[in-house]
């Protein structure tokens, strides 16, 4: 547990019995290291003195060897004890009152070796029980200004007795005695002023810190994901949400954000060139590549080229909000689908059957008709899907190989669709485990391996579709990914192809890559779309860490 004195929860107190002040440590070790640099520089000045002074002008009354002897102790002490004090900066219970004991007895010693009271070197009690003072609680230090004085008039009457002093020195001996009482009594109000505005400072900065730490904690633990970048594009903040998202695993603050997200770095530039802070930018691909991630700016100081805050949020989860509604819609219109268009859907599909057989039909009724059965089956298509998707089940998570899991779906769907061997292929890869339900899963690589084998048979090249399977770099997440040779997705309609009703120039319903990324999200999982490089399609099926499942 830390002690008060490192504590930033409670400012520092001295016990009641002990006879130093309440003071601050730091306020302490600053005082304590001037009076220590001033009895060095005391202690050096009286000895260089009496050694530069050669008829010993000075000192010729009394024992110039001894002051001399003792000056250079004196001095020798007051350096050690500086450096003691620099490996130990806070003064422990008895460090002021022993340190004043050394002063008065140096002190005293000098002013009788010397001079005597005339020569002024008394006065550096004034100093030494005054410093002293702003450490000392009340009475401890009227003590200290009372063994001073003593101190002096003993020399005095030591001096007189032998003497080296006249009954005149009496009297300055006794003014001393009285400036040093009148230094102590001095000190003490300032000496508590001061105890008083060091607690007052310290719980300022005791206040601060821990509106600091609340901040911290708030800012990090939000769900929101957020940075602060400043003007040079070096950010200055970034939470744990975002550091998971752009894929920072250790502090990123200092940094430029080029070095952590270089496509977040584009989009922010591109943003302070367009001058517009309300325009939407576009979304990107985390660097794991298992999310897209959405971007939001605002300025802190209302000018684009400043600092900036921004909000990074999960383009899934995002939109997630928006299918629920759309699938509630779904959901209640498929009664209503099922009952009002099936049945008619039905019939006009079997009536263009039956006027097909007649031999009256010449060639473009057989044309119409075509196109009547087509889209009788183009409709009957889509009621299937919305019928399926309204009753989808909750998943049962398996453990699943993907190595074993790829090689049994590849035999049954090239036997199903009565492919060459070779056309779908698996790509050898290291073996993972992913935790899906397989009946999600088989729909969803069914439904995506069907889109390419029909849409690459229409393409030149022919059917090239290769199933492969790995970790995601940075996170290791499991992903599977099917990728073909066939035209591709058209810009346009990419950043709505995973949406109900979606359809190109190709046809279809619209419904089958909805249908394989709700199956995804219900499985904790994510598919994503990419164009493949050198023409095609990839699609990526990031799955949920098995080892951080949570059923």
């Amino acid at each position: 547990m830390a002690t008060p004195e490192h504590s930033i929860n409670a400012p520092f107190r001295a016990p009641a019995h002990e006879a130093t002040r309440a003071i601050t440590p730091d306020a302490s070790r600053r005082l304590t290291q001037l009076v220590g640099i001033f009895r060095l520089l005391a202690g050096l000045t009286l000895l260089a003195v009496s050694l530069a002074t050669q008829d010993n002008a000075l000192l010729a009354q009394r024992f110039p060897e001894i002051f001399r002897l003792t000056a250079a102790g004196y001095s020798v002490l007051a350096a050690l004890i500086l450096a003691y004090q620099g490996r130990h900066p806070i003064p422990g219970r008895y460090r002021v009152p022993a340190l004043l004991a050394l002063d008065i007895a140096a002190t005293t010693l000098l002013v009788h070796t010397g001079s005597g009271i005339i020569s002024g070197i008394g006065g550096l009690l004034v100093v030494f029980v005054g410093a002293s003072a702003l450490s000392l609680s009340g009475r401890y230090a009227f003590l200290a200004a009372a063994v001073a004085t003593l101190a002096v008039l003993g020399q005095q009457v030591l001096a007189f007795s032998r003497d080296l002093a006249g009954a005149g020195d009496f009297v300055g001996a006794g003014i001393l005695g009285a400036v040093i009482f009148a230094i102590t009594a001095a000190a003490y109000p300032l000496a508590r002023r001061l105890e008083e505005s060091e607690a007052l400072a310290r719980q300022r900065g005791i206040d601060l810190a821990n509106l600091a730490q609340l901040n911290e904690y708030i800012i990090q633990n939000l769900r929101e994901s957020i940075l602060v970048v400043d003007a040079e594009n070096h950010i200055r903040l970034m939470n744990e949400p975002a550091a998971e998202q752009l894929g920072s695993r250790g502090r990123a603050s200092g940094e430029p954000l080029r070095g952590v997200s270089p496509e977040l770095a584009r989009l922010l530039e591109s943003w302070r060139r367009g001058g517009d802070a309300r325009r939407q930018l576009p979304a990107f691909v985390s660097p794991d590549g298992s999310m897209q991630i959405t971007t939001h700016i605002a300025p802190l100081e209302g000018r684009e080229d400043g600092p900036v805050l921004i909000f990074l949020e999960d383009a899934a989860a995002l939109a997630a909000k928006v299918q629920q509604s759309k699938l509630a819609a779904l959901g209640r219109l498929t009664a209503s689908i099922a009952h009002e268009i099936r049945n008619p859907i039905g019939a006009m599909s079997h009536a263009g059957q039956l006027l097909a057989e007649s031999p009256a039909i010449g060639a473009d009724e057989h044309r119409l008709l075509g196109i009547i059965r087509t889209n009788s089956r183009r409709v009957s298509d889509i009621v299937d899907n919305i019928l399926q998707l309204s009753r989808r089940e909750a998943s049962k998570p398996q453990l699943l190989s993907m190595r074993a899991w790829t090689n049994a779906f590849v035999a049954e769907f090239t036997a199903t669709m009565e492919l060459f061997e070779g056309q779908v292929a698996a790509v050898p890869g290291e073996d993972v485990e992913v935790r899906m339900d397989p009946g999600h899963l088989h729909q969803i690589v069914w439904n995506l391996c069907e889109n390419a084998v029909k849409y690459a048979s229409e393409a030149a090249g022919g059917i090239a579709v290769e199933i492969s399977w790995g970790r995601m770099p940075g996170s290791r997440r499991p992903y599977l990914e099917v990728a073909d040779r066939g035209p591709g997705i058209d810009g346009s309609l990419r950043e709505r192809v995973f949406e109900p009703f979606a359809t190109g120039p190709h046809g279809g319903t619209g419904l089958g890559l909805f249908i394989s990324r709700e199956l995804a999200e219900c499985n904790r999982a994510a598919l994503f779309h990419e164009p493949r490089k050198g023409g095609g399609s990839v699609f990526r099926l990031v799955f949920a860490d098995p080892a951080r499942w949570a059923g």
